[in-house]
């Protein structure tokens, strides 16, 4: 677990924009002189990972989710870089297998009649704001949008007690292995000091 654990970290950590990406970004840049936004702890952590699942599942269109997560995160104080890494569940293979799948079925549940292969031939193509905001004007886009929501709600909440409890988990392991080396620091510390003394008794003798 710990080997997948640390895969998980660095790949989040190859995702996250560094403070120089996002202050050169003119939408981001504002946010980035508030350093409480770019701390990890307790609070800001789960809060990052929920906003970044939910601005990930819920905004498909390329280029702005970034934007948007470091948006929400302002009120929430979620950690902006963490949020925008995890944007990237989003990508084409997930997109296209698993998130439109879904939000076509919990979309069609209240009775819509949406036509994915539209909606993936825009993912595959890489469509521009303009299209996307013409297909929101669709009779699909309702059923789509309806279930990319709930989708992203649902993940969002799961995704912060997960990240609450991982924290916990992580931060009482590293206490367990302090109090584990500390017994072994107190001998090491004797000896130095039984080793110290020794040498000073044999200088007085000389």
């Amino acid at each position: 677990m710990s080997a997948l654990l640390h895969r998980l970290g660095a790949w989040l950590h190859g995702q996250m924009p560094t403070h120089a990406q996002l202050e050169a970004n003119r939408f981001t840049a504002p946010f980035t002189r508030r350093p409480e936004l770019f701390r990890f702890t307790r609070r800001s952590v789960p809060r990052g990972v929920a906003v970044g699942m939910f601005i990930g599942i819920f905004a498909l269109i390329p280029g702005v989710q970034i934007v948007g997560a470091a948006l929400m995160c302002v009120p929430v104080r979620g950690n902006i870089p963490l949020a925008a890494a995890i944007t990237f569940i989003s990508n084409p293979v997930t997109t296209l297998l698993i998130i439109l799948p879904v939000a076509v079925a919990i979309g069609n549940s209240f009775g819509y009649h949406a036509d994915i292969a539209t909606v993936e031939a825009m993912v595959r193509e890489g469509a521009s704001l303009a299209q996307w905001r013409g297909w929101m004007l669709s009779d699909t886009a309702p059923a789509v949008v309806i279930g990319l929501f709930i989708q992203s709600v649902i993940a969002a909440v799961v995704s912060y007690f997960l990240t609450v409890w991982f924290w916990r988990y992580w931060i009482g392991r590293k206490h367990r292995a302090r109090r584990n080396r500390a017994p072994f620091r107190a001998v090491a510390t004797e000896a130095e000091e039984k080793a110290a003394e020794r040498a000073a008794d044999r200088e007085g003798i000389a």
